[in-house]
């Protein structure tokens, strides 16, 4: 395959209609062929125009919207929603959350390999902390009882599962939203307890939606947008919306700067106007 070649396999995904994502996936595997598998030259490939991404703004609910929303909820998956709006985390940070993660007395939660395989801290709101302080003691009961059913191992990440042997069977290293049900690893060869599913929330969360009726499309992700919108909107700097976001670029943040003014104080200087409409 030469130049021209290469150009019209990729002019034929513009073609098709395939996203800009699609289109870069394709172009990276053909550098990856030339670089890795053949072994040639291949400068020429990566000064081809790669397609552009659109910038398109996140549908972000209202204050309002989302206290009815979580009106509708209730239960574990109640307490999931308002860890994940009044965090800011990703809806895998958020059950991937460990009890040690936790620090009621600093008012933080650690937050381990985030998007990226980054790690970062966030605030805990205040008034999840009595709430969470019973889910975890509910966790930890049914803990202890199967730890002295000879189980209760939490699957530990990297190689720490040789180098602290004990540490997957304390409490500490539980999820704080674990699985109802127990997977075996055949490496280990032991039962362990993995965190809830995704869907388990996302399901309850659209229904929650649903039911409210009037939203714009609202995922559990939308509540990782309200936010960052509803802090810009209360006066939180940028930056430290950035930090709590786990964001590498500033740039991926000021997105909100454009939703925060929609849905802000900001008004139409058409409506400053002191006129008089006649029909």
């Amino acid at each position: 395959m030469g130049r021209e070649q290469i150009e019209a396999f990729l002019n034929s995904l513009a073609a098709r209609h395939l996203s800009a994502s699609s289109q870069s996936q394709a172009l990276n595997a053909i550098v990856f062929l030339y670089r890795q598998v053949l072994e040639q030259p291949f400068d020429w490939l990566e000064r081809l125009d790669r397609p552009k991404r659109p910038q398109r703004l996140p549908s972000v609910l209202t204050v309002d919207q989302v206290r009815r929303v979580l009106a509708k909820m209730s239960g574990t998956e109640l307490l999931m929603a308002e860890l994940v709006y009044g965090t800011g985390m990703r809806i895998g940070e958020c059950l991937a959350l460990r009890i040690k993660d936790i620090n009621g007395a600093q008012g933080t939660i650690h937050i381990h390999g985030g998007k990226g395989a980054k790690d970062r801290f966030t605030l805990l709101p205040r008034q999840l902390v009595r709430r969470l302080h019973q889910h975890v003691l509910s966790v930890a009961q049914r803990h202890k009882q199967e730890v002295l059913a000879g189980r209760g191992f939490a699957p530990m990440p990297d190689a720490l599962a040789t180098k602290i042997p004990r540490a997957a069977q304390s409490l500490g290293w539980q999820f704080i939203f674990p699985s109802t049900i127990a997977r075996w690893n055949p490496t280990r060869k032991r039962w362990e307890r993995w965190h809830a599913s995704p869907s388990r929330l996302q399901r309850a969360f659209r229904y929650a939606a649903r039911s409210v009726g009037g939203l714009p499309h609202a995922t559990v992700h939308s509540l990782r947008h309200a936010f960052a919108t509803h802090l810009l909107q209360s006066g939180t700097d940028i930056r430290t919306i950035q930090t709590l976001l786990g964001h590498s670029s500033l740039e991926t943040t000021m997105i909100y700067t454009h939703v925060g003014a929609i849905y802000g104080g900001v008004r139409s200087p058409l409506d400053l106007l002191d006129i008089e409409v006649r029909a």
